[in-house]
């Protein structure tokens, strides 16, 4: 259950609400390079990964990273997992159906997006550790399916925790500051992976073509990882430092790349320093590939019992729980 709202924390909120609210449109594209950075020898060329890692985040504001740790024959078994769960019958989906106030199981269109006012075109099947009982399919239904995604989650934490440790070192935390604050051992760990599955557009109307796979928005963790699969494209981009006047960049998915941005949360506990990234995914052109889309994000998010306060004290202290109860209750307040 949401606490009582701090007005201050709610005004932040709806701030980025209404700044989600106003980039609907199709907007203009340019081309900009996307970082790449090669994680090769992590520990032992940290202070270098550190620096490539911040130069990316504050100066293009998103990046790829490489030779990252995760096998790809691992992420080629959690994909195909993903596929075999999308393909279960309904019935069966409709039993691992997210709960309200759950940030775990199945869900069909039910995200509407503020800068489109309008579903997301897909269906999606969330987990989160701590929220798991009776989330998960039958394992006579879906073979190995949990204890595969089990691997993938922890996969994807141990990749994040890195990042955001140079990151930490960056800001003046000690480098172990947000993977405390991402313990998976604790009761309120609350990092989410993702499968989300775009719906074919090959017998679509042209009406159909008209929405957006996923409307623009910036996410609401501290940082997201995502795998995608060569072919299915239509991740657009624009850096946190242009949001007031966006333009779009295309993000070929890359097989061995892991495509990151930064949240809304590692913008505030950065005291503004690292901007959050918006993102979109665009419908394909009729003379695009036209099949199905799938992809896994990986939000790290903090647990529910973790203070955010950056070490300027820009904003109040917030817990994690307390701040994401906002953003998600600001999505329903009323508006002018």
């Amino acid at each position: 259950m949401s606490r009582p709202s701090n007005p201050a924390h709610a005004t932040y909120a709806l701030e980025e609400l209404n700044r989600e609210a106003t980039i609907g449109g199709m907007g203009t594209c340019v081309a900009r390079a996307v970082p790449q950075i090669d994680l090769t020898d992590y520990e032992n060329r940290k202070a270098e990964i550190a620096d490539a890692l911040w130069d990316a985040a504050t100066r293009v504001g998103f990046f790829q990273v490489l030779n990252h740790g995760i096998a790809e024959d691992d992420v080629d078994a959690a994909f195909a997992a993903a596929w075999n769960f999308f393909d279960l019958p309904m019935q069966e989906k409709e039993r691992v159906r997210r709960r309200p106030g759950s940030n775990a199981g199945w869900e069909y269109r039910a995200q509407v997006r503020p800068s489109t006012g309008t579903p997301d075109n897909k269906e999606s099947y969330q987990i989160t550790m701590s929220d798991m009982e009776n989330g998960w399919p039958d394992e006579s239904e879906l073979p190995g399916f949990e204890a595969r995604m089990r691997r993938f989650e922890r996969q994807n934490w141990e990749l994040g925790m890195k990042i955001l440790s140079c990151f930490a070192i960056k800001l003046g935390f000690d480098a172990d500051f947000f993977t405390h604050n991402h313990d998976p051992a604790s009761p309120h760990y609350q990092s989410t992976l993702r499968l989300i599955h775009y719906m074919s557009m090959e017998n679509a109307t042209d009406a159909d073509f008209e929405f957006w796979r996923a409307g623009a928005h910036s996410d609401f963790d501290c940082l997201t990882l995502l795998h995608q699969r060569p072919g299915q494209g239509g991740l657009q981009v624009c850096p946190g430092k242009d949001a007031d006047n966006p333009a779009w960049t295309d993000v070929p998915p890359v097989r061995g790349a892991v495509t990151c941005n930064i949240g809304d949360m590692l913008m505030r506990w950065s005291d503004d320093r690292l901007r959050s990234t918006l993102h979109r995914v665009r419908m394909p052109r009729r003379d695009e590939y036209l099949g199905p889309r799938l992809s896994l994000p990986f939000f790290c998010q903090a647990n529910r019992d973790a203070i955010i306060q950056g070490p300027q004290k820009k904003y109040d202290p917030i817990t994690a729980q307390d701040y994401l109860d906002e953003r998600i209750n600001a999505n329903y307040a009323p508006r002018a």
